[in-house]
């Protein structure tokens, strides 16, 4: 088994699932792009570009490293991993990074409208106020610095102007249900901006203490990977002295 063979595997799972259920906006194209940072290395494991995810096998995903030199994989990667790339090296807190064109959240990102904090098991899991990034050609230097620009806030979802999401976390598990959780918010504040009335959103005192604990959560994983650095550096043997 290949170094990277589970990690493509990761990609390849997540991504079909997502296709499957259509939050890359259709169940038979190649919209939307997933990655995922390899564990001790400045290396991402990606989605190829224009392939549709019901025919991807695992020999078809990509690893590029940080300069986006070609590590493993025959493919082009997905055009957007500049945008993943730029997120890893912002966000030390990230290892899973998953960009959709799901229905609702789609739909905010053409009206250039965040989501307020609206629920507070939504904001304890991703953060204060899904923001919008400012659109960009896809693919483009100016989208991942836009993306780039906008990752301070330590949130974990993010929308896309006139484009999609970006949900981004320490794994799958936890990115997809960030996803699940970014459509759920998307559909009920857009169902509630229709009726014309007031939204109501939570206390600021009540979205500080949940954002907090968002932070609070992303500094013990920063941690955890700074030990494992430290620990890795180490246990590398010191080279010999020269004669």
């Amino acid at each position: 088994m290949g170094h990277y063979d589970e990690y493509k595997r990761r990609v390849l799972r997540i991504s079909q699932r997502l296709s499957a259920d259509g939050y890359f906006g259709s169940k038979s194209g190649s919209a939307g792009n997933v990655s995922m940072l390899v564990e001790d290395e400045d290396a991402v494991v990606v989605t190829p570009s224009h392939l549709r995810y019901d025919v991807m096998t695992i020999e078809d995903i990509c690893v590029v490293d940080f300069d986006l030199a070609g590590i493993e994989g025959e493919r082009k990667p997905s055009i957007e991993t500049p945008m993943h790339v730029a997120t890893y090296k912002v966000r030390a807190d990230v290892s899973a990074i998953i960009h959709t064109h799901q229905t609702f959240a789609s739909a905010l990102s053409v009206l250039n409208q965040p989501i307020p904090p609206l629920f507070d098991e939504v904001t304890l899991a991703i953060g204060k106020t899904v923001e919008v990034v400012p659109y960009a050609l896809s693919g483009s230097r100016e989208l991942h610095d836009n993306v780039a620009g906008k990752l301070a806030n330590r949130c974990h979802c993010y929308l896309i102007q006139n484009h999609g999401a970006l949900c981004i976390g320490t794994d799958f598990d936890e990115t997809f249900t960030f996803v699940e959780l970014l459509e759920k918010s998307a559909t009920i504040y857009m169902q509630a901006l229709a009726t014309g009335k007031p939204v109501t959103i939570l206390p600021d005192k009540t979205v500080a203490q949940l954002h907090s604990a968002v932070i609070a959560r992303q500094d013990r994983e920063i941690a955890r990977k700074e030990k494992r650095r430290v620990t890795r550096m180490k246990a590398v043997p010191e080279a010999e002295p020269s004669h």
